[in-house]
């Protein structure tokens, strides 16, 4: 027979089995030994007796009862609660049944008895007795450290943490990753440490070690903090004398310290780590799923380790003393060595000047006096987008008595009813205010700007959110605003046009529409109407003017390669029709290195290309050459060129369009139709 075998818990309980073959379990005690009875119901009884820990002392079948009854076996009304068995000589104790078996015994008939307990197992009662009765001369303290190694190894918890020692001298935050080791409670600490910071890069802040609650918590001698007590135990003075050691149970000055656990670790503490308090931030989503598991938490709201922004000190400058520029002047109270004042160079690369771009807005004013000689002064303001300058010309007229000249150079113009000895700098006058009819005061001189050229007229159009007067629709629902008067506006621009041609000129236009609105449109707004509703002119230039130009241009370069042109056109010509499409001449033209621009090429092949998009090669280029077929040069407009920084050839137009459709306006404004002459 084997050793008995007491189960941990005392109980011996196992799952039920309630198969189709109708198995039942009973618990029974058979001296010290706890085991499992499973009774099959068939048409006779098969029993098994099974151990807990030893397994299956009792294979399964019918076992007979003992003498004298040993012709007959076991049934199932012979087991009932805190009764004997006897198999085979050894007898059982049955203290306990599953409910199953209860349910259907009581279905059986069987009156079940009331459950008993488990006896004590006496091997066991007798071997505890005899240890606390007896005092060991070795004592024996056990550390089992290899079940928790075995079962958290690998396994991390890890914090984002923050120290902030803003507060002492030279201090700064610093933030840290905790790293805590639950195989062995131990805590490792690195810092994190941003570029370019300066700071001296650091394996470790903290190596790995148990990390005290309160530290530090002094110097000790080595072998003070040990997790055993030892005796000296000298075996006297004779001459065999043995030496020993001893564990001291009773563990006298014996230095307790308290270490963090993994308990003490949640968001929002600080923990002290050897008189340093880190504040713990976040973690990641191991160690948020580990507390969940374990302690239940649900809340890990995240603390944010980045130092709150600084307050913004105000810097006070002294006022400007009135030597140099504003800003030169200021430069000077910055820094201790002066360093030139930065321009705004994307500003400046983006609005600069290129090709046909000016990048330059200029308007035609008059100045307003009340000086009988100054009333009749007109000028050219032009207004630089790369920089914010101004400047003012005054055309040269001859025998008026007037110089003329330039009246003020480029510099940008400060706004007026500014202080001029202030600590902040002046504001000067944008591009935003510059619209046909606004005054503009320069230096003390009051303009009033009457036109302006095409290029502002476009710039204006196509920035409309910086130019609100420039935008068609802005404009038109001033218009719309008007609508119960739309009959009589139609009356109005009906009677100016007894003719019935659909079209007004420009000055006819501009007097009625100021008349029915009452002045609610700015003459920048009436331009903007009339330009959007103009009548569109020929602008086409002469064949033969841009052929004498393109000559000018061939004979500066002296370029004589016709027959080379012709030749590869030829060459081109598959077909033998004696044409080619347009963009395989232009770009025959641009391979031969044809020193024309690509303005004056375009215009010049427009005028040769016919419905089909195709030219003639042999006239095209017989006419470009200067040698064959020469054309008279160009006379030069006379005007007086004076020498300024910008210069207007000829005097603008007042009139920006001549005929403008305004059936088409009030069609578009009150939706009113033409009606019949």
């Amino acid at each position: 027979m084997k050793p008995p075998v007491t189960p941990p818990d005392g109980s011996g309980w196992m799952e039920v089995d309630r198969g189709c073959r109708g198995r039942r379990k009973i618990k029974l005690i058979e001296g010290k030994e706890i085991m499992k009875l499973h009774i099959s119901l068939k048409s006779f009884i098969l029993i098994e007796a099974v151990n807990h820990h030893v397994g299956t002392i009792i294979r399964r079948h019918r076992i007979s009862l003992p003498p004298p009854d040993d012709d007959q076996f076991y049934t199932v009304y012979h087991f009932n609660i805190n009764t004997d068995v006897v198999f085979y000589g050894r007898t059982f104790k049955i203290y306990e049944c599953d409910a199953f078996t209860k349910n259907f015994l009581k279905k059986i008939g069987v009156k079940l008895n009331p459950p008993g307990h488990c006896p004590e197992d006496p091997y066991m009662k007798l071997r505890r007795e005899k240890l606390d009765c007896v005092d060991p001369f070795h004592p024996y303290e056990s550390f089992d450290t290899l079940k928790q190694f075995l079962q958290y190894d690998g396994k991390v918890l890890r914090f984002f943490c923050l120290w902030d020692d803003s507060d002492s001298l030279f201090g700064d935050r610093r933030e840290l990753v905790l790293h805590y080791f639950l195989s062995d409670d131990t805590v490792e600490i690195k810092e994190v440490i941003p570029h370019n910071s300066g700071q001296d890069a650091m394996s470790w802040f903290l190596r790995r070690s148990k990390l005290p609650k309160h530290g530090p918590p002094g110097i000790y001698q080595p072998g003070q903090i040990t997790d055993r007590t030892v005796l000296n135990v000298c075996g006297g003075l004779a001459e065999k004398r043995v030496d020993g050691y001893l564990l001291d149970k009773y563990k006298l000055g014996k230095l307790d310290q308290e270490y963090y656990k993994d308990s003490d670790l949640t968001i929002g503490t600080y923990i002290n780590v050897w008189g340093r308090k880190v504040l713990l931030c976040d973690c990641d989503e191991f160690t948020k799923s580990y507390f969940k598991a374990k302690y239940g938490v649900e809340n890990f709201t995240s603390i944010s380790c980045k130092a709150p922004p600084l307050p913004k000190i105000e810097r006070k400058f002294p006022p400007y003393t009135g030597f140099g520029s504003e800003e030169d002047s200021l430069r000077s109270c910055i820094g201790l060595v002066p360093t030139p004042h930065q321009r705004n160079f994307k500003k400046c690369m983006e609005e600069d000047s290129y090709g046909n771009v000016s990048s330059i807005l200029r308007f035609f004013a008059k100045l307003i006096t009340d000086k009988c000689a100054d009333v009749d002064r007109m000028f050219v303001i032009s207004y630089f987008l790369s920089d914010d300058t101004l400047s003012v010309f005054e055309p040269i007229e001859r025998n008026s008595g007037l110089t003329g000249g330039m009246f003020l150079k480029r510099i940008r113009v400060k706004r007026p009813g500014q202080e001029i000895f202030k600590s902040e700098l002046s504001e000067y006058i944008k591009s935003e205010e510059l619209y046909v009819g606004a005054k503009l005061n320069v230096n003390g001189y009051l303009f009033l700007l009457l036109n302006a050229d095409e290029y502002t007229l476009n710039y204006m159009e196509n920035n409309t959110n910086r130019f609100p007067f420039s935008s068609i629709e802005f404009a038109l629902q001033k218009l719309k605003d008007l609508e119960s008067k739309s009959k009589d506006i139609k009356q109005v621009f009906a009677a100016a046009d007894p003719r019935h041609t659909k079209v007004l000129d420009y000055n006819t236009f501009r007097d009625l529409l100021m008349n029915v609105t009452s002045g609610r449109l700015i003459d920048q707004e009436v331009i903007t109407i009339a330009r959007y509703y103009r009548v569109p002119e020929d602008m086409s230039t002469d064949v033969n003017i841009l052929i004498a130009q393109a000559h000018e241009k061939l004979k500066k370069n002296i370029y004589e390669n016709f027959d080379r042109l012709i030749f590869n056109c030829v060459y081109e010509d598959r077909e033998k029709k004696h044409v080619l499409p347009t963009k395989d001449i232009q770009r025959l033209c641009k391979s031969s290195r044809l020193p024309l621009s690509d303005d004056l090429l375009g215009n010049l092949l427009s005028r040769f290309e016919d419905s089909e998009h195709q030219i003639n090669y042999e006239s095209f280029f017989s006419a470009l050459n200067w040698r064959m077929n020469p054309m008279p040069e160009l006379s030069a407009p006379s005007y007086l060129k004076e020498k300024c920084e910008d210069v207007w050839l000829g005097m603008p137009s007042p009139i920006p369009v001549k005929f403008i459709r305004y059936l088409d306006l009030l069609r578009d404004v009150f939706g009113l139709e033409e009606e019949e002459p």
